[in-house]
């Protein structure tokens, strides 16, 4: 399994061989430059994949401004955006994912709780 992170200055790869690749969680972040907002979405992600999913994950980061035909694909409306591409069904979570427990439900790592959580 490879994990892949581009940033805003190119791929950078980290190595890792802990799961294979039908079963990691492959993660798709749209920002808009290098924000504020999508810096921190970007520490929240790496944060929240680091603790919960044990190196089965790759992230992909698109900046809509160097490449804004991408976001057709995903239907992307607003940043930043997280794509769950794998495991199926593509899951969107709109904002800076400093909400862990939203992105985890979010993920289906964690289940919902109560009503308040959809």
């Amino acid at each position: 399994m490879k994990n892949v992170v581009q940033n805003y200055d190119g791929p950078d790869s980290v190595e890792s061989d802990t799961a294979p690749e039908e079963e990691a969680y492959v993660l798709r972040l749209y920002v808009a430059g290098q924000t504020r907002k999508s810096l921190t979405a970007f520490a929240n992600l790496k944060k929240i994949c680091e603790g919960h999913l044990c190196g089965k994950y790759r992230i992909e980061v698109i900046d809509l401004l160097e490449n804004p035909q991408l976001a057709k694909g995903d239907q992307i409306l607003a940043i930043p955006t997280l794509v769950r591409k794998l495991p199926q069904p593509i899951k969107k979570i709109i904002g800076d994912l400093s909400n862990t427990e939203r992105v985890l439900v979010g993920l289906d790592l964690r289940p919902a709780e109560g009503p308040h959580v959809q």
